[in-house]
């Protein structure tokens, strides 16, 4: 058998990357920042994503994401769906991913493992590298609109740039949904308090210093009322607050705003309608990031950070992960191919016609 002929790769599941410890939220902290400052100096290929919605008033959908680390010679793929609507119509999880990596040596895979942990992760991380600039560093209170994974996911990573954080609020729909969020959360994080609303949402971010809606509603959740001076708002799902939200804030924040005005975010449809300009989007994140701008000036600022999810983050955590995996010697070899086929001696006998 002809060694080059093998086309195989390495299947990393959710397990061998906690097993390898990829669960590090200072780590994708790191680099997430160093990939935003990358992208900027030109060292990623980042095309356009592929999406297809099967559903236009839920906004179920699959979409393909794919970039290139250029400088580590890695490229890849983001498959990812999202189904808002498998909660409640067959108590599954409404995302699911997974990402394929090659190699841009000879297009050969390295490995395909699970996105769903790295998706979650990246999107929380992205919120942390945002409050690590722009919430206020004596932060004591958050508050979260939506109970479920991405909120969670938030928690953890917010707690690792804010550790000063003392109290949690959380207001979900469903009050059963609050208290599973805080059984599983109170495990994790004993000195945290806690705190249910039994779906008041105004509780549950009145007076906190950082708020994070992650929902899938379509609906303006979030009050301009409900917002104190001094807050760091970080704005997860679609249209989830009243425009007024973002009006009143001083700086409007965004991980990409030329790719976030065509969405259908809070902030596009403002954009679409006339109401929000280039001009009064301050900065993207990286500007920041990399010092060009600014970040939090002062403890009375009201700011407002939009993400919408930019997958070459997701290939440059993946490929870290991958690295992590090999080193522990973790995952399943797969062979896709162990000879070309026309190689074969029995190749004949396959053959129908």
């Amino acid at each position: 058998m002809d060694k080059k002929a093998i086309i195989s790769s390495l299947q990393l599941s959710q397990e061998d990357l906690l097993k390898a410890g990829c669960f590090d939220t200072n780590q994708i902290v790191k680099i997430i920042e160093a990939a935003l400052v990358s992208f900027k100096k030109g060292e990623i290929i980042f095309p356009d994503k592929t999406v297809q919605i099967f559903d236009k008033k839920t906004q179920s959908r699959i979409n393909c994401l794919p970039s290139t680390l250029l400088r580590e010679k890695v490229c890849g793929v983001k498959w990812v769906s999202v189904f808002p609507q498998n909660p409640a119509l067959y108590n599954k999880q409404n995302l699911s991913a997974v990402i394929l990596l090659s190699n841009i040596r000879d297009g050969f895979p390295l490995t395909i493992m699970d996105g769903t942990f790295i998706s979650n992760i990246r999107t929380a991380g992205i919120g942390s590298v945002a409050a690590k600039y722009l919430a206020k560093k004596d932060s004591k209170v958050i508050g979260f609109i939506g109970s479920g994974e991405q909120a969670k996911m938030h928690l953890i990573t917010m707690l690792s740039v804010r550790p000063s954080l003392k109290e949690c609020r959380v207001a979900s729909l469903n009050p059963k949904n609050e208290e599973k969020f805080i059984r599983e959360m109170q495990v994790i994080f004993p000195g945290v308090l806690f705190q249910g609303t039994k779906s008041d949402l105004g509780k549950a971010v009145i007076g906190a210093d950082i708020v994070i809606t992650a929902t899938s509603a379509q609906l303006p959740l979030l009050k301009k009322k409900w917002l104190k001076e001094g807050v760091f708002y970080c704005h997860v799902g679609g249209y989830e607050d009243e425009f007024s939200v973002a009006l009143a804030c001083n700086k409007i924040v965004c991980d990409d705003w030329q790719i976030v005005k065509h969405r259908t975010q809070t902030l596009s449809l403002m954009y679409k309608k006339g109401i929000l300009k280039d001009q009064d989007v301050y900065a993207n994140l990286v500007e920041i990031v990399s010092g060009k701008k600014q970040g939090r000036q002062n403890p009375m600022e009201k700011i407002y950070f939009n993400s919408v999810g930019l997958s070459y983050l997701d290939i440059a955590i993946a490929n870290w992960m991958y690295q992590k995996c090999l080193k522990a010697s973790l995952g399943k070899e797969i062979i896709f191919q162990k000879e070309m086929i026309f190689s074969r001696p029995d190749i004949r006998r396959f053959i129908k016609s």
